[in-house]
């Protein structure tokens, strides 16, 4: 099998999967279409992976969410989908613009009143939630700009507890973990490396198939 097919292979699978498994929604769509019309970058996470990250926060059990990287919030409606009655999300976003989208996605997505979208640098937000003991989240989901993976890293593990599910997305980028040439893939790969041999966590890196091939990290805390 030559190189075209093997992509068109996968492509092939990964709508067998999205059909099966994640069909279209119209909710869903409405974000995205407010997304585009927004002008906002098409970097949300596949319908795939927005539905793994609903099965893993469900199968956490997960009551309350730790969002790195809001975007259009295309994300934080399937996590907040998975939360039950009285569950809440806090999604960290630098720009006021995404974070508006955002808001008007989660409104429209009827998951208003457990989703609080907050605007400014995530690190300046994260300190000051480990300062004000607003931890511990059950689920931590980072998906933002790819050189603050690790130091995101040690925040949720601050903001987690024994059990917790630490999720990150992007982690495989095409290949370019294996031969890293910019920042982006070099800091990937650091992170990747941390929760491999961090004896806090119980990890793995799981390939995704898209266009390219991606991945999630998954992470379970273990402990202090």
């Amino acid at each position: 099998m030559n190189r075209d097919d093997l992509r068109e292979l996968l492509v092939q699978i990964d709508l067998y999967v999205e059909g099966l498994f994640a069909p279209p929604d119209p909710v869903l769509e409405a974000a995205l279409r407010r997304s585009r019309e927004a002008g906002l970058p098409e970097i949300n996470v596949p319908r795939n992976e927005g539905k793994l990250l609903q099965l893993l926060a469900e199968i956490a059990g997960a009551r309350r969410v730790l969002e790195i990287g809001t975007l259009g919030g295309y994300s934080t409606i399937h996590l907040a989908r998975a939360l039950p009655e009285g569950g809440s999300l806090i999604s960290l976003e630098l720009d006021e613009r995404y974070a508006g989208v955002a808001r008007e996605n989660v409104r429209e997505a009827g998951l208003e009143d457990m989703v609080e979208v907050r605007v400014g640098d995530a690190k300046a937000s994260l300190a000051r939630m480990v300062e004000e003991s607003e931890g511990p989240f059950d689920l931590v989901f980072i998906d933002a700009d790819k050189g603050g993976y690790p130091e995101y890293l040690e925040w949720a593990l601050r903001l987690s507890r024994p059990g917790s599910l630490i999720l990150a997305d992007n982690a495989i980028r095409g290949g370019s973990v294996l031969d890293p040439e910019d920042e982006s893939a070099r800091a990937t790969l650091d992170f990747n490396e941390q929760i491999a041999r961090d004896t806090r966590l119980s990890a793995l890196v799981l390939p995704l198939i898209r266009e390219d091939i991606d991945g999630i990290a998954i992470a379970r805390v273990l402990g202090p």
